[in-house]
C-alpha cells in the first residue's frame, strides 16, 4: 500500500486566502458580486466559487457595468481600473494582497521621484534592433511575466514606462549606461533574481546608479526550499496547481529539479495510477493558488484506485 502525505506548507498563500474569504462573505449576503479576472489561478476553486454566485468578468465587461460590487483580487490593479469604478459607479471589494499593495506604492513612489527624467518607453515592445527601449536618465525594471494580473498593476503605477523581464535572460536587453531600478513580481524566483541583480552590478557604467528592491513574498520565497526538501523524499512527487498559476511553474520545476518522478496535475481526474507502480510513497503538494481540498481531493482518488 502507498503511503501518502500532504504537504503541510502547501496551499493558498495569506493574500489569496484574504480574498476567497471576502468573497465568501458577501456571497452569503446574497449579493450578486463580480469579480475582476480568476479570484485565484486554480480553475477547480474558481468552478466552486461560481457555483456559489461569483461572476467573473474581464476588464471590457467591467467597462459596461455600472451600479455593480466588483471584487478586485489578490494581484492588485492598475491606478485605470479604480478610476473606470468611480466613474461607473461600481463599489470596489479590494482584496489586493498587502504585499502587492506596498509594492505598488513603492513602485509608484520611484515612478514619481524620477519626474521628469525618467521617460522610458512602454513594456514589451522591442526596440527594432532587438533592445529594449532605454530612458534617457533611467529605467524602472521589473521582473515579473508580462501580461501577468499583478504585473498590469506594478506597471500601471509607471503609466505604462516601466521595462518588464521576464527571465536573466533578458538582462542583457538593458541599457545599462543608465540608471536601473530594479524591483520583482512578488511570486518569482528569489535565486534567479539575485542572477539578475548580480549581473547589472557586475556590468552597469561607472556613471550610472543601480538599486534593487527585494520585493518577493518571503511566504513565497520559502517554500522554494521546503517544497524541494519534501520532493526528495517521496518516490513521486504529485504536483497540484493550475497551468495558468505563476507560482506554480516555478513551485513544480523545483520538485523537478530534485525528483524526476514529478507530475503537474490541475485536477484528481489527471492521476495516472502507472506513476506509482513499484513505488512505496507518494508526496502531494501545492502552489499557493492550491487550495487544501483539492489536494484531498488527489490523495483520496490515488487511495480510492489502488
Amino acid at each position: 500500500m502507498l503511503k501518502i502525505e500532504i504537504d503541510e506548507g502547501s496551499g493558498f498563500c495569506f493574500g489569496v486566502t484574504t480574498a476567497i474569504k471576502k468573497a465568501e462573505e458577501e456571497l452569503e449576503k446574497g449579493r450578486k458580486l463580480y469579480c475582476l479576472g480568476d479570484i485565484v489561478h486554480n480553475s477547480m476553486e474558481v468552478e466552486r466559487l461560481a457555483a456559489c454566485g461569483l461572476i467573473t468578468i474581464n476588464h471590457e465587461e467591467m467597462r459596461q457595468l455600472r451600479d455593480a460590487t466588483v471584487l478586485l483580487r489578490a494581484h492588485g490593479e492598475p491606478p485605470e481600473t479604480y478610476a473606470l469604478a468611480k466613474r461607473n459607479n461600481i463599489e470596489i471589494i479590494d482584496a489586493t494582497c498587502p504585499v502587492v499593495l506596498a509594492l505598488q506604492r513603492r513602485i509608484k513612489k520611484q515612478y514619481e521621484r524620477s519626474l521628469p527624467s525618467l521617460n522610458v518607453a512602454p513594456p514589451t515592445q522591442p526596440h527594432p534592433t532587438g533592445d529594449m527601449h532605454p530612458s534617457e536618465k533611467g529605467s524602472i525594471v521589473i521582473f515579473g511575466k508580462n501580461g501577468h494580473a499583478e504585473v498590469l498593476g506594478l506597471v500601471g503605477q509607471t503609466h505604462s514606462k516601466a521595462i518588464v523581464i521576464e527571465k536573466f535572460e533578458d538582462v542583457h536587453q538593458l541599457d545599462l549606461n543608465h540608471d536601473i531600478f530594479l524591483y520583482s513580481q512578488t511570486t518569482k524566483s528569489l535565486n534567479e533574481f539575485h542572477r539578475i541583480i548580480e549581473y547589472i552590478k557586475a556590468n552597469i557604467s561607472p556613471m550610472a546608479t543601480f538599486k534593487s528592491f527585494d520585493t518577493i513574498c518571503r511566504q513565497v520565497a520559502n517554500r522554494m526550499p521546503n517544497i524541494a526538501s519534501f520532493a526528495a523524499r517521496h518516490d513521486v512527487i504529485v504536483f497540484v496547481a493550475g497551468r495558468k498559476s505563476s507560482n506554480g511553474k516555478v513551485l513544480f520545476n523545483e520538485c523537478l529539479s530534485v525528483n524526476p518522478n514529478s507530475y503537474q496535475v490541475e485536477s484528481a481526474s489527471e492521476i495516472d495510477m502507472r506513476w506509482f507502480a513499484g513505488k512505496s510513497t507518494v508526496g502531494i503538494c501545492g502552489a499557493t493558488s492550491t487550495p487544501k481540498w483539492l489536494m484531498e481531493e488527489c490523495k483520496t482518488a490515488i487511495q480510492c484506485q489502488e
